[in-house]
């Protein structure tokens, strides 16, 4: 039986990716061994649309308040994109420093986790 999505994050610098996990966000985590972190994230759920072209996967961390979050993470230091308005939501993407850029959320339709 599936338990859990465990999700990879690939990057150049993934020590610099861990710190921002563990100290901006402030997510949880196990040390699996030599200071390799785990962490736990927060309850997720599975959206599935369809492919015009390419077939492909992305991660998005979800929020109640994205301008409320978005103040938070810049007192942080964090980069936020302008916020775009969607038919589901309202969508921006953060930069994590040695990692690239992932998408924030707030969504505007019922969530599947239980809250």
């Amino acid at each position: 039986m599936i338990t859990g999505v465990h999700a990879l994050i690939y990057a150049h610098d993934a020590e610099k990716v861990r710190v921002f996990f563990r100290d901006v966000l402030n997510f949880p985590s196990v040390d699996a061994g030599h200071g390799w972190l785990i962490f736990a994230l927060p309850p997720a759920e599975l959206g599935i649309h369809p492919a015009e072209d390419e077939t492909y996967h992305e991660l998005y961390l979800m929020c109640d308040d994205v301008a409320a979050t978005i103040r938070d993470l810049k007192g942080k230091g964090v980069e936020c994109a302008p916020v775009q308005e969607t038919g589901f939501g309202l969508v921006t993407r953060i930069t994590i420093p040695g990692g690239g850029k992932i998408g924030l959320y707030q969504p505007k339709h019922p969530i599947a986790i239980g809250r």
